[in-house]
């Protein structure tokens, strides 16, 4: 990772699309997801009715970040040492000596230390976007029930059930043959769930191509959906804004596969065609890898290294793979560094009266980006035992992994896309401010937006989108950092 980094300086500008560039109205779609999950459970594998029915107080169990043990039924938030910090059993939260009978302070016993620990597996799946949010609090509901009915239940095996869910609504066909209840929904009132970009992105984007930027489209979407997805987002001429769109990219494979493991697609009338040796133009195409990907881009830079930065919201998806086996610059957009107050505040089209939204009606969801009662921050939290003290605050390994593959982290596209370039305000302003907490910080000040800040740690330097600096400050009060406010003007 570059220590300094600037877009100026990129050749590539690629994009995911769902939660990057397409923002979704999370209390509406929250629900809907959940809803299409449920309702597959109930129908097709028998699980209770009671499984449809949804508090708005339900939702307070959804948290980026949680690790859900398959085995036992467990949803763990992790410290960056790979220690427990916070347990349920379902629904259930562990007390603190429940959660010291059962975890103790050694490393889950899934754990790898070098953060490289992948995010699902046979064993384990890790809940890290607000695609898979309502479908941890329909696991954990789903242990709830199954514990009941079973007398204390101790393994499970339901996640094969899940699976099926999730393939009923989201398979490949199901956009076409309106199957399922996500897609039928989604297609019936785009402007319930989709939030249109503003003029400045799709400003910006225009920008990006004029200064001689290649961009790229590369989202795990089906072609029709995310052609829906644009259309509504961008406009009807939104192929005009991207030199390369890549759909059913199926990250992370697209960038941890061979060439021959996946090979890229044609497209007609969004049905998959024969398998490419190579790539060889522009254009529209399907599945892929990035290591094909990059030899078109050298081709079109004209140069043997084209520096390619990568905006994604998912880290497992996006931005590890993206940056451990791609080398590319990364750009995390974690609505979380909104805060509470910023994630509730709405925009113009949040505002519309529910009468004017449409028939489907289902349990309001808090906002997913805002923190949890049950489960705390996604950055930081409290080691029980030793609250109160010195050491008591941790970060978690979510903050630890975004630190460690992602250049930059930013509440939403809308947050930099009035502002084109990085302009460094220079060591004038790192007149350094005295906190009570163990951090130095260069300068704070006041944007529209926010501000970004540099955080200077060996052996790389990170940056962080925030909107309220003393948050940040907790996320960061174990170690002393220098910050540099940058200005994307």
């Amino acid at each position: 990772m570059a220590q300094h980094f600037s877009l100026a300086a990129c050749d590539v500008v690629g994009f995911d699309l769902d939660h990057t560039l397409c923002r979704y109205n999370l209390p509406e779609s929250a629900p809907l997801i959940y809803n299409s999950f449920a309702q597959f459970l109930v129908k097709e594998k028998g699980y209770d009715k009671e499984l449809l029915s949804v508090t708005p107080e339900d939702w307070d169990f959804c948290c980026k970040g949680l690790a859900l043990d398959l085995e036992d039924g467990n949803f763990l938030k992790l410290a960056d040492n790979g220690t427990v910090l916070r347990a349920s059993h379902g629904t259930k939260m562990m007390a603190p000596e429940v959660l010291a009978e059962a975890y103790g302070k050694k490393e889950w016993k899934h754990f790898l230390s070098d953060t490289g620990m992948a995010c699902r597996s046979g064993k384990y799946y890790f809940y890290d976007n607000y695609f898979d949010l309502p479908g941890a609090l329909l696991c954990a509901r789903v242990v709830d029930y199954l514990t009941k009915q079973n007398n204390g239940q101790k393994t499970f095996d339901f996640w094969k059930d899940i699976v099926a869910a999730i393939q009923h609504n989201y398979k490949m066909s199901a956009f076409k043959e309106n199957c399922g209840i996500y897609f039928p929904e989604i297609k019936r009132d785009p402007g319930r769930y989709l939030h249109s970009c503003p003029e400045s992105v799709k400003k910006w984007l225009r920008q990006l191509k004029n200064a001689g930027k290649i961009l790229l489209l590369i989202t795990s979407s089906h072609s029709d959906y995310c052609r829906l997805l644009c259309e509504y987002i961008l406009g009807n001429d939104f192929t005009d804004l991207f030199d390369i769109v890549i759909t059913n990219a199926l990250k992370p494979g697209f960038f941890s596969h061979l060439p021959s493991q996946r090979p890229f697609r044609t497209l007609e009338n969004d049905e998959e065609q024969e398998a490419l040796p190579s790539l060889d133009k522009p254009g529209w195409y399907s599945q892929g890898n990035a290591v094909h990907l990059y030899e078109l881009l050298k081709k079109m830079t004209g140069k043997p290294e084209p520096k390619v930065v990568y905006f994604g919201d998912s880290m497992h998806s996006d931005i590890f793979p993206a940056r451990h086996y791609s080398n590319w610059e990364t750009v995390l957009i974690l609505e979380e560094l909104r805060g509470d107050e910023g994630a509730r505040s709405q925009r113009p089209e949040e505002s519309e009266p529910l009468e004017k939204k449409g028939k489907y009606e289902g349990p309001k969801a808090k906002p997913l980006n805002t923190s949890s009662k049950k489960w705390g921050s996604f950055f930081i939290d409290s080691v029980w035992g030793l609250e109160n003290t010195e050491d008591s605050l941790v970060y978690t390994w979510s903050c630890k992994r975004i630190s460690t593959y992602s250049t930059i982290a930013i509440p939403s596209i809308e947050a930099i896309a009035a502002w084109r370039h990085i302009i460094n305000l220079g060591k004038s302003y790192q007149d350094k401010l005295r906190r009570p907490s163990k951090v130095n910080l260069a300068f704070e000040a006041t944007f529209p937006h926010g501000c970004l800040l540099i955080l200077e740690r060996a052996p790389q330097r990170n940056y962080l989108w925030t909107t309220n600096l003393q948050d940040s400050l907790q996320a960061i009060q174990k170690q002393l950092a220098t910050i540099q406010i940058l200005h994307w003007s």
